[in-house]
């Protein structure tokens, strides 16, 4: 008998008719000889809305009790969701993260897990249950709260959950049929791709990727949990995401040299111009945005001006992050000594991965060139061993990824299906 762990999105529980579709999957794999643990998201927009009523009651909600209003969601799920099941003649029981053992940090809506200790689950097994887990949250020993693991969490839950329990495979049911090698949403021609290494959805999840999130993928390569991506609306075969160091003995695959292309319109862009150029001062910049607990993504360097000795220094960061990392360098602007500061929302990052460029020559030249037969301009570039990105308008990286896609020729013969919601 396997142990299978299914995850289902909030799209995939959206409405009464869609959690009874997804009981009737969840007891078709009981039925055919499998324990199941399922790690469920709220129904559909729930989370949303949770989120704009709070807004409505307070513009700064306290942490802890929105922890608490927004883990809400994931248990009405996890509750109709074992009350379908018990009603096909199967027994299901639903547990929230703390009942699950979901230890996590103290962290409010972002917390980490630290430990897994699922003891109800494994008794609940070995009664024959189903095991119902409502996903995104957890149990903090230190604060002796509810947390929750900021958006994805739900996919981070099922990992967590498959590593604990040492399940064979960890399936993320989601609106698409697997990992495309663009957003099919954005590239109508996105191709589903068969398999995809650990290390390429990291970095597409990264970049702007919204099939899985990156906290999942870390975890599922650290742990060694196999992830297979599929659809929720059919039993078509998805998407495995494998990890090439973890294949037996003669069973390499060769990588193709690009996977996919991403597009992110999260983040903005701050320039601060005019900054001495003088040893130490980069530092004190970047020290001052990291004290504001920003995520700071490409960073640029202009060319100092010989006859000013000033520099100009750009980097991109999650438009969240943007107000506070601005106030705090316009705080500082006398002590760091730069001239003024730029913010830029209007910016679109597109990113080229494939684990394969590493020996591949000319991926560059024609990445640019297809940028440039498209007329689109390229504001920031970065590299790393597997991965290309460039910072353009926001208006135009969406037509950037569909010439980039055909230029490497990714596009499939047929237009790939999206059943609903928004990828997640």
């Amino acid at each position: 008998m396997s142990l299978i762990v299914q995850k289902f999105g909030g799209s995939s529980v959206a409405d009464a008719e869609s959690i009874k579709r997804v009981a009737k999957r969840i007891v078709e794999t009981r039925k055919a000889g499998n324990d199941v643990v399922v790690a469920v998201s709220a129904m559909g927009d729930t989370t949303d809305e949770l989120l704009d009523l709070a807004a409505e009651v307070t513009p700064l909600p306290a942490p802890r009790e929105l922890d608490m209003l927004l883990s809400s969601g994931e248990r009405i799920s996890m509750a109709l969701l074992a009350m379908a099941i018990k009603s096909m003649g199967h027994d299901a029981r639903s547990f929230t993260g703390s009942q699950a053992g979901m230890i996590t940090d103290a962290t409010h809506g972002a917390a980490r897990i630290v430990d897994v200790t699922p003891v109800r689950l494994r008794e609940a097994l070995d009664e024959g249950a189903i095991v119902i887990v409502a996903g995104f949250q957890g149990f903090s020993r230190e604060s002796r709260d509810i947390t929750t693991l900021g958006r994805g969490g739900s996919d981070t839950t099922a990992v967590a959950l498959a590593a604990a329990l040492d399940a064979d495979v960890c399936e993320i049911y989601t609106d698409v049929d697997g990992v495309y090698t663009s957003d099919p949403r954005v590239v109508k021609k996105a191709r589903k791709l068969d398999r995809i290494t650990s290390e390429e959805m990291l970095e597409l999840a990264a970049s702007g990727a919204k099939v899985l999130h990156i906290r999942a993928v870390e975890f599922a390569r650290r742990h060694g949990v196999i992830l297979h991506v599929r659809s929720s609306f059919n039993n078509s075969e998805g998407t495995i995401v494998y990890d090439p160091s973890r294949l037996p003995e003669g069973a390499a695959v060769e990588e193709s040299v690009i996977a996919g292309v991403a597009v992110d319109l999260t983040e903005a862009k701050i320039t601060v111009v005019g900054v001495p150029d003088v040893p130490g001062v980069a530092a004190k910049i970047f020290k001052i945005v990291a004290n504001t607990n920003a995520n700071v993504d490409m960073i640029v360097q202009n060319v100092s001006a010989a006859s000013t000795g000033r520099t100009d220094i750009s980097f991109t960061l999650p438009k969240s992050d943007g107000e506070r990392a601005l106030t705090a360098l316009s705080n500082s602007q006398e002590t760091v000594g730069f001239t003024s500061l730029q913010y830029d929302d209007q910016i679109g990052k597109l990113s080229l991965v494939g684990a394969a460029m590493r020996s591949a020559t000319g991926v560059s030249a024609r990445l640019f060139e297809a940028l440039y037969n498209a007329g689109i301009n390229i504001e920031m570039i970065s590299t790393s061993e597997i991965r290309i990105s460039v910072v353009t308008r926001a208006d135009s990286v969406h037509a950037a990824a569909r010439a980039v896609h055909t230029a490497f020729e990714l596009d499939g013969d047929d237009d790939a299906v999206v059943h609903a919601g928004t990828g997640r």
